[in-house]
């Protein structure tokens, strides 16, 4: 997809802190995947023999643009204008609100869908992400399970949660920092369309995570010119 970004939508610079709930995902991905499903962006080569790849989906509740959800998937680390950080190359969220200045404080590459999240009597979280023609291009079926832990803002050091992106020949680098309470997961089932999304069912779960009543801090980004 190469969505059109529509006039009009108002900047909003960071930080910006948010507050929701979602899950988070390891997967062991087959190098196929990895390296030609993993929507790279040119010139930034996946680094590392690791096969392991992050995912997330996310219910923000709250935020500088109001709520929003959120699919999003990180290959590993890239090579992006001299760095070697984890970086998301492939998001979709639920508004333009934060497509625009997710790609505008981060160089986050955002694009639009549309997002269908209902929490089932029979404890089954079932998320449907679609593309704005109407195509589903993302099923899934998540399941909570066990006792709720705290987790600090501190918990996950910083070289950890750094990202950079390569968007509009610049380097955005940032590091969120999140607090709440995780439980264990498991995906019932899931299923992507690899034309919109990396094909995660080809892949392993490791860990799936829920989180719960989160805030996390997205602070300004270093933005530098990116290094041949």
């Amino acid at each position: 997809m190469n969505q059109s970004l529509p006039a009009g939508v108002p900047p909003v610079p960071a930080p910006w802190t948010l507050t929701g709930q979602g899950y988070v995902f390891v997967v062991r991905l087959p190098h196929e995947v990895l390296q030609q499903g993993s929507f790279l962006p040119a010139g930034c080569p996946r680094l590392g023999r690791s096969r392991l790849a992050y995912a997330m989906f996310v219910d923000y509740a709250a935020s500088e643009v109001g709520p929003y959800r959120e699919l999003l998937y990180i290959p590993g680390r890239l090579g992006i204008g001299g760095r070697r950080d984890l970086s998301i190359s492939r998001i979709f969220v639920s508004t333009w609100a934060s497509v625009v200045n997710g790609r505008n404080n981060w160089g986050i590459p955002k694009d639009r869908a549309d997002f269908d999240f209902a929490a089932g009597p029979d404890g089954v979280d079932r998320v449907t992400v679609a593309a704005p023609d109407g195509t589903i291009f993302a099923e899934l079926e998540l399941q909570a399970r066990g006792p709720r832990l705290p987790v600090p803002a501190h918990w996950v050091p910083r070289p950890l949660r750094t990202l950079s992106q390569w968007y509009d020949g610049r380097v955005y680098t940032y590091a969120p920092s999140a607090r709440g309470h995780v439980r264990l997961a498991r995906v019932l089932r899931w299923r992507f369309d690899a034309r919109y999304f990396p094909d995660l069912a080809r892949g392993e779960p490791v860990l799936a995570l829920n989180v719960t009543d989160f805030r996390m801090v997205f602070p300004v980004a270093r933005i530098e010119a990116a290094r041949v």
